[in-house]
């Protein structure tokens, strides 16, 4: 995305002299008082974990430079919340000033962490050698390495749950997963993940996959698994409408899974974006007078897009203007960038925390399923990028019934009047668990709404087996208007949120019938195993 804050920056930056001076005397104070603990020696180190090393414990300049930085943060910060400007400049010099900080932390830099130069002495400098292999080798990938990417490979040790490719056309492959039960759930359920990374994130490997948790529960179970597209795709798919992905892909994949289940109507799920186009096929559908999906579940998705937390730093008229000259007739919305601006909405966790690890130790990082699947990011097609941001995050037009058109369809998300389980994170800086409870809104029909803890992608991946986390339900007749009062309402219950939606699922799948011992059906025929050809196109 990368919207530059000049864009948005009008007006001189301001703090009032009062609160100006009391910054700047609180700041003498605390700056006295660690130079008179470190000339007795009793200076502390900051609890910051960055400053935590025994090396940096056993410097006391090193502890006096860590307590200079933390310092000096924290006037940079007041001086941000004491700016007199509006709020959504206020949330761009936060996340502006946030960068910088995290960025000329000392522990960032060989020359000021201690712990980084005791690696290179305990080592005889192998750190160093290794760190600038670490770092020539993410150049090369143009990214920063999260996990130790050997560990893993696509089908043999994430996304596993066995099945087929029961369709295919230029923008999806559909996956039907082999049932694990004798019976199964007349009405199948069909999964719409993001297309802004692959779908194997409900798939990762058997102990947190949602996927293979609906398969167990009894449920036939399809996956959208989204084509990738590379600049050296000659078929015109850089060109794709988000008209398309709504005809062509999503509501598509519901009609082959319902003539495959022989069924009229299926249970669907949307994932974030999946589930904004999925809502969002749902209308086009509606408007034509079909109906079919039976139920609707959203994870963590935005359709009233007021409120979008910290990516709203991003959003500006130039910016989409920007993006619509580079892209709206044809081109990618290239996955790097993308995983850049993510990266950076938590550059302490996933950039600075690695560069230290990865380049100034010469650490190879742990094998971790998650950040497998974070650093397998996927390209957009620039017209389907360019409406989505104009029509969501800059101007909000799903929320307004007609506003917003598709395949010369105006899309009322108020028309949709299934049964819908929506789920929200709580700690989500993507989709801040208020906004996605907004749903609630737009939806007409009979509604439950459930509070995971953590955030995005940890609150959501969540299996029961793990018996971590909490969620919170609120079994009132009628939801409130106001989250809120939702919450103050709401009881905490531990462990996953999973067995309250299959119960809530099961409601909505219909009788069990034996399973099928076939996967497609004759129009539909197996072309490839589960997780198929196109979830392994890496981005270039």
């Amino acid at each position: 995305m990368n919207a530059p804050l000049s864009s948005a920056w009008p007006v001189p930056v301001s703090v009032a002299p009062d609160v100006l001076a009391d910054i700047q005397a609180e700041f003498s104070r605390d700056w006295l008082r660690v130079c008179d603990e470190a000339r007795r020696g009793v200076l502390a180190p900051p609890a910051d974990r960055r400053f935590r090393g025994q090396a940096w414990a056993a410097s006391s300049q090193h502890i006096v430079l860590a307590h200079a930085y933390l310092l000096s943060a924290r006037v940079l910060t007041r001086m941000v919340e004491a700016a007199q400007v509006s709020e959504p400049l206020r949330n761009r010099l936060r996340f502006s000033v946030m960068q910088w900080v995290d960025a000329l932390a000392p522990s960032n830099f060989l020359a000021f962490n201690p712990d980084a130069q005791q690696a290179v002495i305990d080592t005889a400098g192998r750190a160093l050698s290794d760190g600038l292999a670490n770092l020539c080798n993410d150049l090369r990938k143009g990214r920063i390495s999260h996990t130790d990417e050997s560990q893993f490979e696509i089908g043999r040790n994430v996304a596993t749950t066995p099945g087929q490719v029961v369709f295919e056309n230029p923008l999806f492959q559909l996956i039907q997963y082999a049932p694990q039960t004798a019976t199964v759930y007349q009405r199948p359920l069909v999964i719409v993940p993001p297309n802004i990374n692959k779908y194997y994130i409900l798939d990762l490997q058997p102990a947190n996959s949602l996927v293979r948790y609906a398969v167990e529960q009894g449920h036939t179970v399809f996956m959208i698994s989204w084509r990738n597209p590379l600049a050296a795709d000659g078929d015109g798919i850089d060109t794709a409408t988000w008209s398309q992905y709504l005809d062509d892909a999503v509501l598509k994949a519901l009609q082959v899974a319902g003539d495959i289940a022989r069924q009229p109507q299926v249970n669907a799920l949307g994932f974030c974006v999946g589930g904004t186009m999925l809502a969002s096929a749902l209308a086009l559908a509606h408007a034509r007078g079909q109906r079919p999906a039976a139920s609707l579940t959203l994870l963590t998705t935005l359709l009233d897009f007021h409120d979008t937390g910290v990516l709203q730093v991003f959003v500006d008229e130039a910016h989409a203007l920007l993006r619509e000259r580079q892209l709206g007739q044809g081109g990618l919305m290239a996955a790097r960038d993308l995983a850049t601006t993510f990266a950076f909405l938590r550059p302490n966790e996933l950039v600075w925390n690695y560069v230290v690890g990865n380049y100034l130790k010469g650490q190879t990082p742990p094998p971790f399923d998650l950040l497998y699947w974070n650093g397998d990011s996927t390209n957009l097609p620039g017209p389907f990028f360019t409406w989505y941001f104009r029509n969501t995050y800059l101007e909000n037009n799903l929320k307004v019934p007609g506003r917003a058109q598709a395949a010369g369809v105006g899309l009322d998300l108020t028309r949709l009047d299934m049964p819908a389980y929506l789920y929200g994170s709580r700690e989500d800086h993507i989709v801040p668990w208020t906004s996605a409870y907004a749903s609630t809104q737009l939806l007409r029909g009979p509604q439950r709404f459930v509070l995971g803890a953590s955030g995005h992608i940890a609150g959501v991946v969540n299996p029961p087996s793990s018996g971590k986390r909490s969620y919170w339900t609120n079994d009132a007749p009628a939801l409130p208007g106001d989250p809120g009062a939702w919450l103050a309402g709401a009881q905490e219950h531990p462990g996953s949120w999973w067995p309250d939606w299959a119960d809530w699922l099961a409601a909505h799948a219909g009788a069990r019938r034996k399973a099928a011992t076939r996967l497609g059906n004759a129009e539909y025929r197996p072309t490839q195993p589960a997780p198929g050809s196109y979830v392994k196109v890496r981005a270039t």
